[in-house]
């Protein structure tokens, strides 16, 4: 036990600063059907992204992996604010911990009041959480961007 607590402890000896680079290059808004009411009318964002990042430093003995999400924040038209994941990846390996993506959000993104009108600019951050072998899970933040992203009008969608 006391060498599990030792092992437990020392990855707090272990502080690393990943570095990395977010971007947004755009947002669009498209009117859409809400799944379990099909008369419910609403909005869904989709944001295309670019990362590149280097998480290497976050890997040491006692990494067992590493979970790393983008996360948008912004407030509502009711200033509640809203954190939403619209990507994520899991790392197992450190070879595999420098990510270079340029693609769109993984997960629906809609607002809850139906509407992204009105809606202030949102920040995005990707953020990770590193898991131990043993031990207690570290977050941190390794990019965010410069600028806060608007959610333009709503358009229909063309299929």
């Amino acid at each position: 036990m006391a060498l599990l607590a030792a092992i437990a402890l020392s990855s707090f000896v272990f502080t690393a600063n990943p570095k990395g680079g977010l971007e947004v290059a755009s947002v669009k808004v498209y009117h859409a059907n809400a799944r379990r009411y099909p008369n419910r009318k609403q909005e869904l964002a989709f944001v295309n992204f670019n990362i590149n990042a280097d998480l290497s430093p976050l890997f040491h003995w006692n990494t067992k992996q590493l979970f790393v999400y983008l996360e948008a924040e912004y407030n509502n038209t009711k200033s509640v604010e809203n954190s939403v994941v619209i990507w994520d990846r899991i790392i197992r390996r450190k070879e595999d911990a420098y990510i270079k993506f340029a693609g769109k959000n993984k997960y629906m993104f809609r607002e809850v009041s139906t509407s992204f009108k009105d809606v202030p600019p949102a920040n995005y951050v990707l953020k990770y959480n590193v898991m131990p072998y043993v031990g207690v899970l570290t977050y941190g933040e390794a990019a965010r961007t410069s600028e806060a992203a608007e959610f333009p009008a709503a358009q229909s969608r063309v299929s």
